[in-house]
């Protein structure tokens, strides 16, 4: 549900292709993209709970971001990197998809906003490219070599940064309610996702840890009746992880 921005060897041209047919169509909260439109609160309010734990703040500020650089992986066409820009950070947004690029720079002009959008994966980045907080949501379950986009990942991670990533987990229910429900009637594009290429918390935890990293949270989003999507205890559907450099 999110493009598959990748380093260099693990882009797979397929995924990059499926999402950049879907560029023009991202901002539109009843359009393609309108599952990431909900899921949008329930993961910002989870990265400034982890902001804010880790560099000390507090949820009566507006811009806990000020003075830090983010980047996020696999922006797709902004939907997450304005927000962050809007929480004081200086934004970085990669996709492999250059048609995502050229409609979030677009979007970002109209908003007022200044952000740094780059075609390509980590690769893209300068060896000496580090960032304080990294986001990369919907995304490691559309790349190839799952092992070397961590590393990637890691490598643009400053020394007191924060990662923060999200993914569907490969359980029953995200076989059900993602591939057969959400994607048979239409609600997520056909072909957006395969539940093989889906990740337990465990082996995400296993590929941050031997990239060097340290899991310090891990949350679920889940589907309420009443709110929709919300942050919850069960990681059955979909989980967040926040991890550290070890």
């Amino acid at each position: 549900m999110a493009s598959a921005t990748v380093t260099t060897e693990t882009i797979d041209p397929r995924e990059a292709a499926h999402f950049g047919r879907m560029a023009a169509d991202w901002w539109s909260p009843t359009g393609s993209s309108a599952m990431l439109h909900k899921l949008n609160p329930p993961r910002l309010a989870y990265i400034r709970e982890q902001v804010d734990a880790h560099w000390g703040g507090d949820d009566t500020g507006f811009t806990p971001l000020v003075g830090r650089r983010a980047l996020d992986i696999g922006c797709g066409a902004g939907l997450l990197c304005e927000p962050l820009a809007r929480l004081g950070a200086a934004v970085t947004g990669i996709d492999a998809a250059p048609e995502n690029i050229v409609v979030a720079q677009t979007h970002a002009q109209a908003a007022g906003l200044e952000i740094a959008y780059r075609a390509g994966g980590v690769a893209a980045l300068g060896t000496d490219e580090r960032f304080d907080l990294v986001t990369c949501l919907e995304v490691i379950e559309h790349v190839v070599d799952r092992p070397a986009f961590v590393r990637g990942v890691a490598g643009a991670l400053a020394d007191d940064g924060l990662l923060v990533m999200s993914t569907p987990n490969r359980t029953a229910l995200s076989r059900v309610a993602m591939i057969a429900v959400a994607e048979g009637v239409g609600v997520i594009p056909q072909g957006t996702h395969d539940w093989h290429r889906f990740l337990t918390p465990e082996e995400l935890t296993v590929l941050l840890t031997d990239a060097g990293l340290r899991v310090i949270d891990v949350r679920g989003l889940i589907v309420s009746p009443a709110t929709g999507f919300a942050l919850g205890a069960s990681t059955a559907l979909n989980y967040l992880v926040t991890a550290v450099r070890a």
